[in-house]
């Protein structure tokens, strides 16, 4: 049954865009704004005791959010802690939430906020997980985690244990809220990353210098799925689900519709091991079909150090494609959606893995950062072994990170020394997040650097295309629209993406979905099928702004 919208609320965005009108004369181009925004967080990984810690090379995520509702888009560092043999410090790490005051000021506002906890932070996503209007936020650790409510006036509130998802004392990574049952409230999946326990420590030496271990020494460990019970508690259904039937090494976690059955699907990047795909069947329980799929390994069977995953339709076909990260001479993956629940490795016959072969690859992103209606492919780079000059001379600790543009015709260009001042600066950067940051109607990176600042980066491609942005509010759904598909179409350019909770390298961003239009100048229509499977429709919708979209239909 498809229902016609029947109301929307539309938002113009905040500021006006110096672009507009100019002329496209240089392609996709970024500015290394950091320094003039006021962040002065600085990561760590808690390793200055020198004993290298598996959590250290791994640390850590970075989200992108709008926890005040003020219509721009705040940031969260995640940060690592003290770890034992560390000298004592002063000013100990800590995450660091910041502010967005427009023009590219930012306000730290973390003890403010409540969020001043001193745990081992390494991913982060989130959700309204009590429907309530507030983005709330779950951190995945290394110990227990932690789980803090919105309570609407710029304050946060420690609920894990009422809520009950500490999740034991575990080696949290990427983790995502999603409706599995399409109940309207949000559940929650939490990547485990390897059976590590400072008491299990063991040391490592190449070539006699010390090194980190990969988590195959230490053993995978099963994922975790809660079910959100609707009164502020959740229940771990990862047994009953079969979620707990495969122990696993997760990093990167993404939850899509990827077989396109109308529910939502988990999907995990293991390092050092096959990928896994949970298929969900829609009555509670999941099934493992990574092999199956084509997503567990490359194109030619081998496992891969999978980091960081995220998905898009990088060639407009109607299908969710899939591009993952992994570790030095390996490619970073692109895989093409073929239907039916199968992908295809097309890396080298599109060009997705250019530049990436020597790298160790993390935060990425498949965005659309000249608003051409192409998805572009970033991916953040930087080595885990802090010495690795010592044994490899084709390697560096810090690297210049990727952008490859999407030509338009399923190939991608290496654009990454063309684009701007902003591509020149060498981190070892771990996770990465992609919104629009001023407004102003492209998407812009941030980008967490391990030990050192972050690294803002403004787009200021210079074109003529137009684009939409469109946030969704459940009624009956969950209120977030998590898990709804929006399609828009333009003329002969046909685009769909899904709002989602959590993706990338332990990191969440983009849950304001955001389209490229190229040079059409109108949209004739676009569609939401909400989680439920309800679809609402509006006709010749305005472009070059941002639209908000209200559940209209009762659910079936």
């Amino acid at each position: 049954m498809i229902t016609l919208l029947v109301g929307f609320t539309l938002y113009l965005c905040l500021g006006t865009s110096p672009l507009i009108g100019a002329e496209q004369t240089i392609g996709i181009q970024f500015e290394d704004v950091t320094n003039q925004t006021g962040i002065t967080f600085t990561h760590s990984d808690g390793g200055k005791g020198g004993r290298r810690y598996i959590v250290e090379s791994v640390a850590s995520g970075v989200a992108t959010l709008d926890y005040n509702n003020d219509g721009r888009t705040d940031i969260l560092f995640l940060n690592g802690a003290p770890l034992p043999g560390s000298p004592p410090e002063t000013s100990p790490a800590r995450n660091a939430l910041y502010r967005n005051d427009g023009n590219w000021k930012f306000t730290d506002v973390t003890e403010r906020a409540g969020l001043t906890d001193g745990s081992y932070h390494l991913g982060i996503c989130s959700g309204d997980y009590n429907n309530d209007g507030h983005p709330d936020l779950f951190l995945s650790n290394f110990g227990p985690d932690r789980l803090y409510r919105n309570n609407g006036d710029g304050t946060f509130e420690d609920v894990t244990n009422e809520a009950g998802v500490s999740n034991g004392n575990k080696v949290g990574a990427g983790a995502a809220f999603l409706d599995y049952d399409a109940d309207g409230l949000l559940d929650l999946f939490v990547a485990n990353y390897c059976d590590f326990t400072i008491k299990k420590h063991q040391a490592r030496h190449i070539n006699g210098y010390p090194a980190y271990v990969g988590p195959m020494l230490y053993g995978p460990t099963p994922d975790t799925l809660y079910h959100n019970n609707g009164d502020g508690t959740f229940s771990d259904v990862s047994a009953s689900s079969n979620i707990a039937n495969l122990p696993g090494t997760g990093m990167g976690v993404i939850c899509a519709d990827y077989d396109d059955d109308a529910d939502m699907d988990i999907i995990v990047g293991n390092d050092a091991m096959a990928n896994f795909v949970w298929q969900n069947d829609g009555k509670g329980k999941f099934k493992e079909v990574g092999l199956l799929s084509g997503l567990a390994y490359d194109g030619q069977g081998v496992g891969l150090g999978t980091m960081g995953i995220e998905c898009g339709d990088y060639n407009n076909d109607g299908r969710l494609d899939f591009f993952m990260t992994s570790y030095q001479r390996q490619w970073t993956i692109l895989y093409r959606n073929e239907g039916g629940g199968f992908f295809t490795d097309v890396t080298h016959i599109s060009g997705a893995g250019n530049g990436s072969y020597n790298e160790v690859t993390w935060g990425l992103g498949m965005v659309d950062f000249d608003n051409d209606g192409y998805r572009d492919l970033f991916t953040a780079c930087g080595h885990l072994q802090d010495n690795i000059q010592h044994w490899d001379d084709t390697a560096r600790y810090e690297s210049k990170n990727l952008l490859l543009r999407n030509t338009g015709k399923a190939g991608f260009k290496n654009i990454s020394d063309q684009a701007g001042k902003g591509f020149m600066t060498k981190y070892s950067s771990r996770g990465a997040a992609f919104d629009d940051l001023d407004n102003d109607g492209d998407t812009d990176i941030v980008v967490l650097n391990a030990r050192a600042t972050p690294t803002l980066l403004r787009n200021v491609t210079q074109n003529k295309h137009h684009w939409v942005k469109i946030k969704l509010r459940g009624l009956h759904a969950n209120r977030d629209g998590i898990g709804a598909r929006v399609r828009v179409v333009s003329g002969d350019l046909n685009q769909f993406d899904e709002v989602r909770s959590g993706r990338g390298y332990q990191s969440h961003y983009g849950k304001i979905l955001h389209f490229g239009l190229g040079d059409k100048a109108q949209m004739d229509y676009l569609e939401v099928r909400w989680p439920n499977g309800t679809l609402q429709k509006v006709v010749k919708p305005g472009i070059d702004q941002q639209l908000e979209i209200v559940e209209t239909s009762p659910p079936q």
